[in-house]
């Protein structure tokens, strides 16, 4: 069968030889491939190091320009705790590219290969033709970035132009800091080497708003130092879950709200339990929304492990400068 256009979805962290055989077959099948980025505008972590534009560059790289010409590439955003509203831009998306509507004949397909719950989204399109294919030779873009911010070598399963822009980036200030982090991170996890089990950590966190503003911090640790994060930490041994979470609001932004006033403007509840949330480790956190009211913003000063601390609009908050999920929270509390 011949397609007017395939889909393939990833997140090419990095583009390896996996991605470009199944983009190769993708040009053998249809005229058009729309080629979806995920996880754009992320902050860079050791999961994530490159940004929409250099992942797309590092694809291009790969293939002549006449093939770059059948190839469409966007920026895909995540909505960690919104599946249906990661279908919908999905749709969306697609929809403006080939102007699709109802009855429509053009041909589309999604193709990819099923290895595990990321890509269960092969499902999720009833609409398109699915084309499975193999892992060729069991690629995996965490042990290329394991070896790469390793110093090992990473060049086997890729492209050698894709190798070439990678030496490139390695020179750059942004791979020293993700290195950096990298070795935080594995450090921090080697202390639960010896566990019988794989720790399992419970977080909390405070989504404050008020006037269409919302409290962050700054982080002044690893990891991700300097990004913007909610209120929150580890749960003590000895405190509950909503005594941790107005115990770390007030150490970390000193907010000038008396502590009852604080817990009468709880409204909302929450758990966010994505398995990759946290780089540190299996980390689950329960976040409470705080709808304060009145028409001047409490004063707030950084704290314990904040750099500082202040009031943003919600129409400033920018999901590239945010720490893990937060910012994916602040959509699920907020709206």
């Amino acid at each position: 069968m011949r397609y007017d256009y395939l889909i393939f979805i990833g997140r090419f962290q990095p583009f390896h030889t996996g991605h470009e055989q199944v983009v190769r077959k993708a040009l053998s099948l249809s005229d058009k491939i729309i080629v979806l980025i995920g996880s754009a505008h992320q902050p860079r972590t050791v999961r994530n190091p490159w940004d929409f534009n250099e992942r797309e560059a590092l694809m291009r790289c790969a293939f002549s320009k006449t093939e770059n010409n059948k190839i469409l590439a966007f920026p895909l955003l995540d909505y960690t705790y919104n599946n249906q509203l990661w279908i919908k831009s999905i749709q969306q998306i697609v929809s403006g590219v080939t102007h699709t509507k109802i009855g429509s004949d053009i041909n589309i397909g999604i193709i990819g290969h099923q290895k595990d719950h990321s890509s269960s989204y092969l499902s999720d399109f009833p609409q398109w033709q699915r084309i499975e294919i193999e892992n060729f030779d069991n690629i995996s873009s965490t042990d290329i970035r394991e070896a790469y911010f390793s110093d090992k070598d990473f060049n086997q399963n890729l492209n050698i132009s894709v190798s070439i822009l990678l030496d490139k980036f390695a020179q750059t200030d942004e791979y020293i800091n993700i290195k950096d982090e990298f070795a935080f991170i594995k450090k921090y996890k080697s202390s639960w080497d010896n566990a019988p089990y794989p720790p399992i950590f419970v977080t909390v966190d405070a989504v404050v708003i008020q006037s269409g503003h919302i409290l962050l911090i700054e982080r002044k640790a690893q990891p991700s130092k300097g990004l913007m994060a909610l209120a929150g930490g580890f749960v003590n041994q000895d405190e509950p879950l909503k005594t941790a979470m107005l115990r770390e609001l007030k150490e970390e932004t000193k907010i000038k709200v008396p502590l009852p006033v604080l817990e009468g403007s709880i409204t909302k509840q929450a758990v966010f339990d994505d398995p990759h949330r946290s780089q540190r480790g299996r980390t689950i956190t329960h976040a409470y929304l705080i709808e304060l009211k009145g028409d001047k913003l409490p004063k707030v000063k950084g704290g314990d492990d904040a750099k500082r601390a202040f009031w943003i609009p919600f129409a400033d908050i920018k999901p590239e400068m945010m720490f893990e999920d937060h910012f994916h929270i602040i959509q699920a509390m907020v709206g």
